[in-house]
């Protein structure tokens, strides 16, 4: 008679379930200092996915080289563009720096102008709270001031560690990167298949993972370089001080709903204005307003999918938080959170829709 194997017991169930549990958490806690090489290594491979696989069609018996010519690319149109404009920002942000603390640039100067331009009910109201021009405006500023030159010099102190970590974690997404363009198909099924879902749910949440990924790079991103590109051009065309600097910052605002570019644009337009500058000034409102402004609506709806849309508020709400929790990485991070959250919860009004009455 054939010998069968003894039925697993549920405390032997419930015992590999901890094992499996404990040893996932433990790999994850060994991966946790390099999880933005490894997200921004997952982010890219699933960006590039389609034209590497056209790309593996052309090679099929060279699967290597096609992921190395796949990793040039994404070198040579997204990496070093972004490698060069981060240098130029620094060199800005510190010039910049400089100016403020020799006293070149004066921002209670620029205060004060804004201050006497407005309207006599307003600025009694400021003096009325002590924030007209002999109250605690002038105070708060000098210790904003001194607190800001304070965090400078404790990053300068520490720029050649963060340095180092920086240049490692770009050498692990790009080793990392290479493998998920070229076993990032077997990847996923093995993934897929280890995960204790329905298949059509598996499925359904990998199509909307992907789906978001690409929809917020594109649709959040590429909007908010093309606008922090424009903002970087006009105010260079206007021979405005660090234009490099207030691009990627007007590109880091438009990443947020009912902030965006103009919070940086609209002020130094006013200051132009009030300062005598009407021509640059009245220029900068038109840019700002008819090409800047309208960049949002035009390319958006292009690249982002109906599916994927999401409200502004949880937009907003998931890329503050995901900001404030995983730091720059967060922008990306909390917005796919926030989208699988609301994937997941669909596919289970969806299930109970379908199920037959009981």
């Amino acid at each position: 008679m054939k010998n069968t194997p003894p039925e697993r017991t549920s405390l032997e169930d419930k015992g590999f379930g901890i094992l499996l549990v404990a040893v996932s958490l433990a790999f994850a806690w060994v991966l946790l200092p390099f999880y933005g090489a490894l997200f921004w290594g997952a982010v890219l491979a699933i960006l590039f996915a389609p034209w590497h696989a056209r790309l593996s069609r052309s090679l099929p018996q060279y699967r290597n080289l096609a992921a190395l010519i796949s990793l040039g690319m994404i070198l040579l149109l997204v990496l070093l563009p972004l490698a060069i404009i981060t240098l130029m920002l620094v060199q800005e942000a510190n010039a910049l720096v400089q100016r403020l603390q020799s006293g070149d640039i004066s921002i209670s100067g620029y205060l004060q102008l804004m201050y006497d331009a407005l309207p006599a009910w307003l600025s009694g109201l400021l003096n009325r709270f002590g924030l007209g021009t002999s109250g605690l405006l002038q105070e708060r500023l000098t210790a904003g001031l001194a607190k800001g030159s304070q965090f400078f010099a404790t990053q300068a102190l520490s720029i050649g560690h963060d340095t180092f970590n920086l240049v490692m974690s770009f050498f692990i997404m790009l080793y990392l990167l290479f493998f998920f363009l070229r076993d990032g198909l077997q990847l996923v099924y093995r993934l897929r298949e280890a995960i204790p879902l329905e298949a059509d749910i598996k499925r359904s949440l990998a199509a909307k993972f992907a789906t978001v990924i690409r929809a917020t790079v594109k649709g959040n991103i590429v909007v908010a370089m093309v606008q922090g590109a424009l903002g970087g051009f006009i105010f260079w065309a206007l021979d405005i001080h660090a234009p490099v600097l207030w691009g990627v910052l007007m590109a880091f605002l438009s990443l947020l709903p009912a902030v965006g570019a103009a919070v940086v644009w609209f002020p130094v337009a006013l200051y132009l204005l009030l300062s005598g500058s009407v021509v640059p000034g009245a220029v900068l409102i038109a840019f700002g307003v008819l090409v800047i402004g309208l960049v949002d609506n035009l390319l958006r709806p292009i690249l982002v999918g109906k599916d994927t849309k999401m409200p502004d508020y949880v937009v907003l709400l998931s890329t503050l938080g995901g900001i404030a929790i995983f730091g720059l990485n967060g922008f990306v991070i909390g917005p796919v959170i926030a989208a699988m959250f609301i994937a997941a919860w669909d596919l289970l009004v969806t299930a109970r829709q379908h199920e037959p009455p009981g």
